[in-house]
């Protein structure tokens, strides 16, 4: 108990520090450019990157940006002007940049993958509530990244919005031009509505940054990050005149087609034990074609509310997902959400408790989803029916114990409302339901947000469960069908300034906690941390721009009040010139281990899940560097390397490539777990060249491994290679290439694919994925294969267009 007290006593520093690190509020505003009228165009210009239309005469004009990183609101570089106009159905940008044309970054690239150029980001705040912002960034060619902006500074980028642009390099800088449909935003409709927005313009050769509006740093800090940005949008400027644009229901319809053809290996004609030469079988079978069809429909009731729908939707994953490293992982992986149906209005059910985790609903055959905004009341409403856990082979129907789960549905709701209060605080209820046959969980809660003072928030979020399924008991070694009740909490204090932010953190969830929609790691444990961070004037004299310190410290421990993780983090981060930084960490942890959590606990008739002592625990220290560099447009390089004593392998194994090697293990390869210590080592390196402005090339490696003390032994290397390759011919077609490797598994996977999408919605692809093993082990027997044996192989067409009608 010790480390624990002081780990608290640690946490009740950080608190006073940050009940008294309250800075004077620097107010910044700039009286003259608020509000400005937005000029209605008679005409609609051409949207073709080049401002030379008398129309453009007649815009609104926001110009005299302020350099805001590394200078202090002083003067830019180089001048920016913004134009504004608008018709009945759109909002209109021109943008002309100013800049030294040899220097100016800009690529064909696929969407969502401009931050690397220089760029234009416009945050336009259609409800003027200062709690999100739709986020437009564009590079000097007007290709698109965009997503929503949070309160609490972070952004999410998977919303993709119907809009045009084009950009064209002229001999003094880059023009931008820029339509966006109304029907595409969400907005507040009343008379004299006015919307905030900023324009931030990032120059990459200069590591400058430029705003329309003057940031104050004493709400707005070093690099914008996420945990310093906590008043941007309060310092937005505001536009108004917005008048007489249609509010008529609009009706949209994106009917979706895949065809594919798959072929796999199958597993030898017999039993390997009884026929050694039957498991050595290659069989490999073509599947019939499949052809699916599926319909996602979106009805806008006004033009903050809309309804969704979709049969059997479009949630075929076009790309895979990045590989991650496996070996020796205590819990579950997490991967985004990339499909589109769920990704409309997705940052409505974000909260601080991640109890929404679409990608649980797995293989829907339909789905509704009502949401928006009425006054300051945000609400979400969410259906879907799921295939996939009454989803079942051939083989496994077969089995009669399956037989009252074969296909049936899971059916799951989640509820969602949100009031917004006062000055950015806002007080919120959640709701979810889920049921299948012999599992079912139900969670309601509520969550807040408070401004306290000047720069200064309160994050909170209480949450209780109940369910009906499946429990392991440690006690009896069982899983008992019983119902079981949880709490889980959330609270945080964030206070951001000009050189000091504080940030304290508790977060915990019982044992019987249980959220089917959402994602959690742990349960019965309570983490609480606390950090300070300063960060130092920037300066644009040197080589060095800014640095910064963070500590974080952090305890751990489970609701009967046993420690089970602690650590202290210091770390400093330099920023120098040319897109180059270097971060460098150190760390000491203590980690504790019980063996009911992996298993059954120890009585005078039972074997617990250890070998040995029910209890283990270790202090590991480490150190890591992280270094990147981007100089000119066709180099970057990153890296990071992490190396530390006596970190714990968990002694599950890695596969038939690294079986168990704790001395428990080798004296009986089913031995019950012997954790033990060991030199872990992990790595990683990209690099990217881009010898023209539509090809880039990159390369990934990823190495993770861990040596035991007690055998000297490797419990596990995994090594992962990643090679990509994108070819843009034009703004809206491309071609990529990727190819995966992985030791552990000795899996190649290829995936090459064509593409053509024009807007979100409209898309034409052509895919071929495969997948094989490499002097690795058969996939059905475990044994060892040499040469290349090919595992799947996938063609699929998907072609999806978006129809789009006014009522």
């Amino acid at each position: 108990m010790g480390r624990k007290a002081a780990a608290l006593t640690c946490l009740n520093l950080f608190v006073v520090l940050a009940v008294a690190g309250y800075a004077y509020e620097t107010k910044i505003r700039d009286p003259s450019r608020l509000p400005l009228d937005v000029t209605f165009f008679e005409s609609q210009p051409s949207i073709d990157g080049r401002i030379d239309e008398a129309i453009w005469k007649e815009a609104t004009r926001l110009k005299d940006f302020y350099q805001t990183q590394p200078g202090d609101n002083t003067l830019p570089s180089f001048p920016t002007e913004v134009l504004l106009g608008y018709n009945q159905q759109f909002l209109f940008i021109a943008i002309q940049a100013s800049d030294r044309p040899d220097k100016i970054r800009a690529t064909l690239t696929k969407r969502d993958d401009v931050s690397n150029d220089d760029y234009i980001a416009i945050y336009l705040d259609t409800f003027h509530d200062q709690r999100k912002a739709y986020l437009l960034m564009f590079n000097p060619l007007g290709m698109q990244q965009d997503g929503i902006y949070l309160e609490d500074g972070k952004t999410d980028y998977s919303v993709d919005i119907v809009m045009n642009s084009k950009g064209t390099l002229i001999e003094n800088g880059y023009t931008i031009e820029i339509s966006i449909p109304f029907h595409s935003l969400r907005y507040q409709t009343s008379k004299q509505k006015r919307w905030g927005i900023h324009v931030l313009r990032v120059i990459k050769h200069l590591d400058e940054e430029n705003s329309w509006m003057p940031l104050s740093r004493d709400k707005t800090t070093v690099s914008g990050s996420e945990e310093t940005k906590a008043k941007f949008l309060a310092q937005a400027g505001e536009i108004t005149g917005l008048e007489g644009v249609k509010r008529g229901r609009v009706l949209e319809f994106i009917p979706v087609m895949t065809p594919s053809e798959t072929g796999r290996r199958l597993g030898p004609l017999g039993s390997a034990k009884t026929n050694p030469q039957l498991a050595d079988s290659k069989r490999f079978q073509n599947q019939p074609i499949d052809l699916d069809f599926g319909m996602t429909a979106k009805f806008s009731l006004t033009p903050a509310v809309a309804l969704t729908s979709a049969l059997n939707p479009d949630f075929a994953e076009v790309e895979a997902d990045q590989p991650q490293i496996t070996a020796n992982q205590r819990f579950p992986l997490f991967f985004d959400e990339k499909r589109p149906f769920f990704l409309e209005a997705i940052e409505i059910f974000q909260t601080p408790i991640q109890a929404v985790h679409t990608r649980t609903i797995i293989d829907p055959n339909g789905a509704a989803k009502l949401s928006g905004k009425h006054g300051h009341t945000t609400f979400g409403l969410m259906a879907a029916s799921d295939e996939a856990p009454g989803n079942f082979s051939e083989e496994e129907k077969t089995d009669p114990g399956l037989e009252r789960f074969i296909d049936k549905n899971a059916y799951s709701m989640l509820f969602r409302v949100r009031r917004d209060i006062a000055d950015q605080s806002n007080f919120g209820f959640l709701a979810t339901s889920y049921n299948f046959v012999e599992k079912h969980n139900h969670l309601v809660g509520f969550d807040g947000r408070l401004n306290i003072r000047s720069n200064s928030f309160l994050t909170f979020q209480f949450l209780g469960t109940n369910s009906r399924r499946f429990f392991y008991d440690p006690d009896t070694d069982q899983n008992k069908y019983r119902t079981g009740n949880g709490l889980g909490y959330y609270g945080q204090f964030n206070r951001t300034g000009r050189h000091l932010n504080v940030q304290v953190t508790g977060q915990g969830y019982t044992a019987d906690y249980r959220a089917d929609l959402g994602f959690i790691q742990r349960t019965n444990t309570n983490r609480w941390n606390a950090s300070v961070r300063y960060n130092s004037e920037p300066k644009n004299d040197g080589k060095l721009i800014s640095w910064s310190a963070l500590h974080v410290s952090l305890a751990q421990f489970d609701w009967q009040g046993r420690m089970q993780y602690a650590y202290h983090f210091p770390q400093v981060f330099f920023n120098f010139k040319r897109q180059t930084f270097l971060n460098l960490y150190g760390y000491c942890d203590y980690v504790r281990l019980f063996e009911e959590e992996f298993g059954p606990k120890r009585s005078p008739a039972r074997q617990g899940a250890f070998s040995g002592s029910p209890e283990r625990s270790t202090d590991y220290a480490g150190f890591a560097i992280q270094a990147g560099t981007a100089p000119s447009k066709k180099y970057s390089f990153t890296v990071y390397i992490d190396n530390s004593w006596n970190n714990l392998d968990f002694d599950f194994g890695a596969g038939p490539k690294f079986p168990r090697v704790s001395p428990a293990a080798l004296a009986d390869p089913d031995a019950p777990l012997d954790p033990g210590p060991g030199r872990s080592k992990y790595a990683s390196v990209t690099a990217t060249y881009q010898p023209a402005e539509a090809l880039k090339l990159a390369v990934d490696f990823t190495k993770s491994s861990l040596v035991r003390n007690d055998t000297k032994l490797p419990a596990f290397e995994q090594n992962l290679y990643s090679l990509r390759a994108n070819y843009s011919f034009t703004r809206f077609t491309f071609a990529r290439a990727r190819i995966d490797y992985d030791s552990l598994t000795a899996s190649i996977r290829g995936q090459f694919l064509a593409g053509w999408t024009p807007n979100p919605g409209t898309s034409l692809y052509l895919g071929y994925n495969e997948d094989f093993n490499y002097n690795g082990y058969d996939p059905f027997t475990n044994r060892y294969e040499q040469g290349l044996h090919r595992n799947t192989r996938t063609f699929f067409v998907k072609l999806s267009y978006l129809f789009r009608y006014g009522l």
